[in-house]
């Protein structure tokens, strides 16, 4: 049976919720395809992938964006996958966005496959800044995580999209306890050294395989005990402001004065952060997912299609986030206990 969505109040404004959030950062899946197969999201064999008659297309993308920002106060918009590079139409769902909304900060989130040959047509298009994911600067260990033999590639891509000055250029890292969390550190080191923006973000129970154990994760606080054993990290006075990453100054043992940059740590499982969420997500085929965690979607792609005016789609899209729980899917923060049900979505199916 199809949830009954409650009505956002009349004078809430916005994308609020009952707990007193309002969502300002809209992210859209445009493909919930991808060319690689990462361990924590995808199964080795791949997923059943949408048709492409069920993905958004680009007036309806630009159309979600229009009522996101000129009537419901969206504020920054980020375009994910699966894996974008992957729609043909990449940079022209960039260039109709941005046609409309001069001002508005449009990034990307990619495995950088394929970013070399696209980043200047990415940039001339319209796109401000990128986010690539690389969990690990060796070939045999980007083999094991991906289960490609892309990381070459990645490289190029970064150093493309450094070059077409989509800076800054932000860097998203999973550990993996027993593959890559003893790199951490000399990952660190590579991206300060290049004027990277390095994340890490923990494991989450967002993987097709539904393996995820909590007990098995790299945690915030062995990280920067593993980062500890060769930087100091303090941390960054600016305001947060909702972003999911917290922020650290990056000196050397030793020489605490000269800050060689900052990383920053999205710790939403054992640090949650869910009470200053301000994010409202879209998945390739139209659904709002109003918690990252959540098992309840709303469509609006059936508005998109029938002939419904914008009042109608924003006003659905209004009771989908006025119904986000306070935190992981629930009524409480808890990946992990035993209430907690993984959604049947992997993060390629949502979109990050």
């Amino acid at each position: 049976m199809p949830t009954i969505l409650q009505p956002a109040p009349k004078d809430a404004p916005g994308l609020s919720d009952k707990f007193g959030r309002q969502a300002t950062d809209l992210r859209i899946s445009l493909i919930d395809k991808c060319n690689l197969r990462c361990t924590y999201c995808m199964p080795a064999d791949g997923l059943a992938w949408l048709p492409k008659d069920r993905l958004l297309t680009l007036e309806e993308i630009t159309r979600i964006v229009r009522i996101g920002v000129r009537d419901l106060g969206i504020r920054e918009l980020r375009l994910t996958g699966g894996e974008p590079l992957v729609r043909v139409d990449l940079a022209q769902i960039i260039a109709s966005v941005r046609n409309e909304f001069p001002e508005l900060p449009i990034s990307l989130t990619t495995n950088g496959v394929g970013l070399a040959k696209k980043a200047q047509a990415l940039a001339d298009a319209g796109l401000s800044r990128i986010n690539v994911s690389l969990d690990t600067l060796h070939s045999d260990t980007y083999a094991t995580l991906t289960r490609r033999n892309q990381i070459d590639s990645v490289f190029a891509g970064i150093d493309a999209a450094l070059a077409a000055k989509l800076t800054p250029v932000k860097i998203n890292a999973v550990l993996m306890r027993g593959i890559n969390d003893e790199q951490a550190p000399e990952l660190l080191a590579w991206a300060l050294e290049r004027g990277l923006e390095l994340r890490f973000i923990e494991q989450m129970p967002l993987d097709a395989d539904h393996t995820w154990r909590k007990d098995n994760m790299v945690t915030a606080a062995q990280l920067r005990e593993y980062l500890g054993q060769r930087f100091v990290l303090s941390p960054d006075t600016r305001p947060r402001a909702g972003a999911p990453a917290e922020r650290f100054l990056v000196s050397n043992l030793g020489e605490p004065e000269k800050i060689l940059g900052t990383v920053g740590i999205i710790a939403s499982v054992s640090e949650p952060f869910c009470a200053d969420c301000l994010r409202t997500r879209i998945t390739a085929e139209g659904k709002v997912m109003s918690c990252l965690f959540s098992r309840e979607e709303t469509d609006l792609s059936a508005l998109l299609r029938d002939g419904s005016d914008d009042a109608a789609i924003a006003e659905r899209w209004r009771a989908a986030m006025w119904g986000k729980p306070r935190a992981h899917g629930m009524d409480h923060v808890g990946l992990g206990s035993k209430d907690f049900v993984q959604s049947d979505r992997s993060m390629s199916a949502i979109g990050g």
